[in-house]
């Protein structure tokens, strides 16, 4: 294995197009980076490949990249790697195995463990664990409340100085306001994002899909749309009156599209405010329910919703008014999958999808531009977490993805690396993939 546990190395990549919104970039250049960061980015580093060549690079590697994209190593914000405690669905080595081969450099890792990420020391836990057995960064997101309960705040100034860098509760939405009113307040002093998984679970009840004609014509209890504006609408009122930074995971309706809009033009409020979507919610609506035959692989939370809310997530992806795209990759044991759908948890698995999916359908279609797929994977991500990385420029991480635009991929759950194989894209024939991934100057590369 060869990941964040290995040295800094000095690596030269060589012949790509490098794709780097950060810097209005958009050009065949030489990468060379030293000791884990970026030093240089020029159109050409040829003398040093030369002298790498004769022998006389001191150590230095050279990756080529002729024909591929280079891009910031790309970020997922919203990863369950369930270790600890749920190792029978994903773990550490696991996960990050399937980030990698899925493109990605780093995952933002969920609180909804057991023991749930609410104190310093689970923190600490996932930090070191994946430093030395990981082939992506993991940057732990703490718990609002502790053991997720919605009752009591956690310490959040323990979890930061741990090096936890945002506070969610994960799958369970923060209900009372005057809990996301004092997250909010708090947050501030370590100037962290409160994300929000916005649902009235009263209004959601039992649901396993979107309420609307679908629902009715199946005879399944549904999801209204109405459960998630409620909540993003309370919780503008609140960031109105509170201020910090706060994030809407996995948007999904025209509702609360609106009320994102809305706040992000007050200009008291500009980059506090911010949102992400999935690649499923983009791309399939509620009738995969039906045409699926009930599969368990369509029951995501939120709920695939009907075309319209697609077609406005679509809008908001190209207009700006979505940060960033998530895979909200949410592994579950097969067995667990392989029941009713009344009785199957929620969740899929996305990190070794969404590259493809995106590249094939979003980018080729024209819905968005290769620069706005970085934008959106890498760039938007660092920035609403606020980490290192999403640049490519000198001083910036040594971490880096590589694209092969032209791969045809077919969609194997068989062939994940991810312990999950619950998806909904199964079978589907893309073309892009990832290439490679680089960190801290080093390729990642896979056990056989």
């Amino acid at each position: 294995m060869s990941g964040p546990a290995t040295l800094p190395g000095t690596l030269l990549v060589r012949g790509g197009r490098v794709v780097d919104p950060s810097q209005d970039l958009d050009a065949r250049r030489d990468v060379l980076i030293e000791n884990g960061v970026v030093t240089q980015i020029e159109e050409s580093l040829e003398e040093l490949a030369r002298e790498a060549g004769a022998g006389d690079g001191g150590g230095l590697e050279v990756l080529d990249a002729t024909g591929k994209v280079v891009t910031p190593g790309l970020i997922d914000l919203r990863t369950h790697l369930r270790e600890p405690g749920y190792e029978w669905k994903e773990t550490l080595v696991t996960g990050t195995r399937a980030a990698a081969a899925g493109g990605f450099t780093a995952v933002a890792a969920l609180p909804d463990t057991q023991p749930a990420c609410d104190h310093r020391s689970v923190v600490e836990h996932v930090l070191k664990e994946s430093a030395r057995l990981g082939y992506a960064q993991v940057w732990p997101l703490g718990a609002v409340s502790k053991g997720l309960r919605g009752e009591e705040l956690a310490e959040m100034g323990e979890m930061v100085a741990a090096g936890a860098i945002a506070f969610t509760d994960a799958e369970t939405p923060i209900r009372h306001p005057e809990l996301m009113r004092r997250a909010l307040l708090y947050s501030q002093h370590f100037d962290v994002p409160v994300i929000q998984h916005p649902e009235d679970s009263e209004l959601s009840g039992d649901g396993v899909m979107h309420e609307g004609e679908e629902s009715t014509r199946l005879g399944l209890p549904g999801m209204p749309a109405a459960s998630e504006e409620i909540v993003v609408a309370r919780d503008l009122i609140l960031h109105r009156e509170t201020g910090g930074r706060y994030h809407v995971a996995r948007v999904s309706t025209v509702g609360a599209l609106r009320r994102l809009r809305e706040a992000r033009q007050d200009s008291h409020r500009a980059g506090t405010v911010t949102c992400d979507v999935t690649p499923h919610h983009l791309l399939l609506t509620d009738r995969e329910v039906r045409e699926q035959e009930f599969s368990t692989a369509t029951k995501v939370r939120p709920p695939l919703r009907s075309e319209e809310h697609r077609q406005a997530l679509l809008e908001a992806l190209a207009d700006g008014t979505v940060d960033a795209l998530t895979s909200d990759h949410a592994p579950h044991h097969p067995d667990e999958k392989d029941v009713e759908l009344s009785v199957a948890p929620f969740g899929i698995v996305g990190l070794e999808t969404l590259v493809s999916l995106a590249l094939d359908r979003l980018v080729r279609a024209g819905v968005i531009s290769l620069s706005r797929f970085v934008e959106l994977l890498s760039t938007g991500p660092a920035r609403v977490l606020g980490v290192p990385g999403g640049s490519l420029a000198p001083g910036s991480p040594g971490d880096l993805t590589l694209l092969d635009l032209e791969r045809a991929v077919t969609v194997d759950p068989k062939r994940f690396r991810s312990k999950g194989r619950s998806t909904p894209f199964a079978g589907w024939k893309l073309t892009g993939a990832p290439a490679g991934t680089v960190i801290a100057g080093r390729p990642v590369r896979f056990d056989a």
